[in-house]
């Protein structure tokens, strides 16, 4: 609204510095300064409410050290990070922006989700919150509009850089040195294209996947696309809702994360960065640049009070709307197939209760008593039966997620 208010100025009056928040790197700036002050400032306010209304977590003995102290910490703060990535945005992104709506659609639908789940939690004092299929069918449904958004809306496409003065469009951009560059544009094209990790010039097409030539072709190939956008908000939500189990490690895991997609964002929303990078040039989604700045802010000062002991859990409102900005970020730039590294946590965090489950059943049906792969699932669980102190096990899976998100940096270099 900021940004909307100070460009309409611009035509009216001369207000110094205006033409800083025409610049990405300074409203992004601006963006994760002010979420880190509203999770900050704003965070103690919210717990204390929180306490007040007697809105604590209840903790199921497990046997773990330490757990049961933790009975009655306020949940539900994950409407700390909510807040804190949504007052940046509102005010510094330009919201007529394709990329910054369904990202903001992404938060409000997965943090309400998360929240009916933890008011029922709470409130109704069942333990289940919302059911299993419910949820599916709220990231389901997410999945649908993405994914469908991004078939029909005509501002989501893909261009290419073109050397012949015959076709194409001529557009100013900024090189790498910030300085003004004409640069020829082939015409806007919708595609179902992604890239692939550590493969130099090597992208998939979903629509080359279907057997199918014409129009019939081109709808199956979108839909095949949304059924990707489906599994991926998904499973990247859920992972990040398991890997939620210990003080401050789903939030500290998660800020690398946003850090790297936002850097690709800006990269593929700008031609001269996607043409040196060899990835697609994707117009408007430089502005998720600034989303992900105040994702990163708002992760960071929630960490003020959510590292060990926490003084707040994010519970569900704040996990499934984490995996879920994580998932539609990489949707929207075209980087889905670079999650299984760039969220190796949350992958082997679902994987450890897949496998553990699976083979429990699988035993139990076999030889009459279920076994167990880990001491306890997800693996963070794992590690504290093993001894492990919880602060130990929270840096080392940090320490973890910086080296695949360095990974994921490079893959735009090592192909």
């Amino acid at each position: 609204m900021l940004y909307h208010f100070v460009d309409f100025c611009r035509g009216v009056i001369d207000i110094p510095g205006a033409t800083m928040f025409g610049n990405i790197s300074f409203r992004a700036a601006a963006a994760i300064i002010l979420s880190l002050l509203v999770a900050i400032v704003f965070g103690k306010s919210i717990i204390r409410l929180l306490q007040r209304k007697q809105i604590g977590e209840e903790i199921r003995n497990l046997g773990l050290e330490g757990q049961l102290s933790k009975r009655g910490t306020p949940t539900m703060g994950g409407v700390i990070i909510l807040i804190s990535i949504l007052v940046p945005v509102l005010l510094f992104s330009d919201l007529t922006n394709i990329y910054v709506q369904l990202m903001i659609l992404t938060t409000v639908w997965l943090g309400l989700i998360g929240f009916a789940d933890d008011f029922i939690k709470v409130f109704r004092k069942k333990k289940e919150g919302l059911s299993g299929r419910v949820k599916i069918v709220g990231q389901v449904g997410l999945g649908i509009i993405v994914g469908t958004v991004m078939w029909a809306n005509p501002d989501i496409v893909i261009r290419e850089r073109v050397a012949s003065r015959q076709v194409g469009e001529v557009v100013i951009t900024q090189d790498i040195n910030n300085n003004r560059q004409a640069v020829r544009l082939s015409p806007p094209a919708k595609s179902t294209t992604t890239t692939i990790p550590f493969f130099k010039n090597a992208k998939l097409n979903y629509r080359s996947l279907i057997p199918v030539d014409g129009r019939v072709g081109d709808v199956l190939g979108w839909l095949l696309y949304i059924l990707v956008a489906v599994f991926v908000i998904a499973a990247v939500s859920n992972g990040a809702n398991l890997t939620d189990g210990l003080d401050g490690l789903a939030t500290g895991v998660s800020v690398p994360i946003g850090v790297v997609l936002g850097l690709m964002a800006y990269f593929s929303g700008n031609i001269i960065f996607a043409e040196y990078l060899k990835i697609p040039y994707i117009p408007g989604s430089g502005e998720l640049f600034i989303f992900a700045a105040a994702f990163a802010g708002a992760l960071i000062g929630f960490l003020w009070y959510n590292t060990y002991p926490a003084q707040v859990f994010m519970g569900d409102t704040g996990s499934l709307a984490i995996g879920g900005i994580i998932a539609v970020m990489a949707l929207l730039i075209r980087k889905e197939l670079l999650l299984p590294i760039l969220c190796g946590i949350f992958l082997v965090e679902a994987l450890s209760v897949t496998l553990q489950v699976g083979y429990f059943k699988y035993t139990k049906k076999r030889f009459g008593e279920g076994r167990r792969i880990f001491a306890m699932a997800p693996l963070h669980h794992h590690y504290q039966k093993r001894g492990f102190f919880e602060t130990k096990i929270v840096i080392r899976f940090w320490i973890i997620q910086l080296l695949l998100a360095a990974i994921a940096i490079a893959t735009l270099k090592i192909r």
